[in-house]
């Protein structure tokens, strides 16, 4: 058991973080927010964590959590970022993409 636990510590550590672009949609208000991270396999607990707690940092994507129950709620990865891109570069392309998305779906930023 403390083995299985070392080697699941270990592999979570060595795996590569994926950056990229998610979106957050409202089935029954059709609302969109879309926002981006460093790490897109696990952005989804953050967002679920936060707004089951009530205190997601944004208010709009709260109160609709709060209005309508989570059960309408999906997180779609819109786009994988190439992470070998680091500092200006990477900043600059995020905001291209995050504003590319955020016209496209109509979108609030989260």
């Amino acid at each position: 058991m403390k083995l299985d636990r070392k080697a699941a510590v270990a592999a979570y550590k060595e795996r590569k973080a994926i950056p990229g672009i998610f979106a957050v949609r409202c089935a029954a208000t059709g609302q969109v927010w879309v926002g981006h991270t460093p790490d897109l396999s696990t952005v989804s607990n953050r967002i679920w964590f936060s707004l089951r707690q009530d205190c997601s940092r944004n208010p709009s994507l709260q109160a609709a959590w709060n209005a309508q129950g989570g059960e309408g709620f999906a997180l779609d990865e819109l786009e994988r970022l190439d992470d070998e891109d680091r500092g200006y570069v990477l900043d600059a392309d995020v905001k291209a993409r995050l504003a590319h998305w955020r016209t496209t779906l109509d979108a609030q930023a989260i």
